[in-house]
């Protein structure tokens, strides 16, 4: 008997942190949800790094000026050179790490591809995907948009796309925990599990205090293929998904 279908659905997030692609690594399928409301001062268009043994910022300039209401689909970039500001901060900041030579290569080809693109959603997914393949990740990443919408809630419509892609297992971050509301998730027959970001590795970042929450690609100059060894749910995955 074929086990069942976990699925997650998250909106996309720019270089995300480990956590992230956790979730990605737990499931079958990974949907990304940009028909959702963009949201200024979140991690849709930035995230952190390290340098010199401080926390840094690297944003993604967007027109979303009145816009309150536009889905992350629908955001567009401001400035065509923020890709080549981004690719030299990371080299600032990380040549002397030990996968520099590893993980460069693939950067460079990532921000030119990047630099040619108009939308927020276009870019986040081509690194969502690509750091995805660089840790050998099996989930199948789709978008939210496959699915069309008749649900009139924000909870019916996780489910409306469970349904349609055939999981019973749903996968989310312990920040749903604020508004899922699992009867109904129960009464669709959708098992519902939670992240459990507790008790990651720490790694040599070069200088300074650790840092857990910062992009990804931190993890991936220092630790390189090791890479996979730092993700729960691959190392040990009852350890990383909680019931409700």
């Amino acid at each position: 008997m074929p086990s069942p279908k976990s699925i997650a659905i998250l909106q996309s997030n720019y270089i995300p942190w480990k956590g992230y692609f956790d979730i990605m690594a737990a499931v079958d399928e990974f949907v990304i949800f940009d028909e959702v409301q963009f949201t200024r001062g979140d991690w849709r268009n930035r995230n952190r790094i390290v340098c010199n043994g401080i926390s840094r910022w690297l944003t993604i300039p967007v027109r979303a000026s009145g816009r309150s209401r536009a889905p992350i689909s629908s955001i567009e970039i401001a400035d065509p050179i923020w890709a080549d500001k981004h690719l030299r901060r990371l080299e600032e900041s990380y040549r002397r790490s030990r996968y520099f030579r590893w993980l460069h290569p693939h950067l460079l080809g990532l921000y030119r591809r990047a630099a040619e693109m108009s939308r927020l959603t276009d870019i986040n997914e081509l690194f969502l995907r690509a750091f995805a393949e660089i840790i050998e990740l099996p989930a199948v990443l789709t978008r939210s948009d496959e699915v069309p919408r008749k649900a009139a809630t924000a909870n019916g419509r996780l489910i409306e796309i469970c349904l349609a892609k055939g999981a019973s297992v749903y996968v989310t971050g312990p920040a749903a925990r604020s508004y899922i509301e699992p009867e109904q998730f129960a009464e669709a027959g959708i098992e519902l599990l939670y992240a459990n970001y507790s008790g990651y590795p720490r790694y040599d970042q070069g200088a300074g205090a650790f840092d857990n929450h910062v992009s990804l690609v931190d993890t991936l100059f220092h630790c390189g293929p090791e890479t996979r060894s730092h993700l729960k749910s691959l190392r040990d995955p009852s350890s990383f998904l909680d019931a409700p």
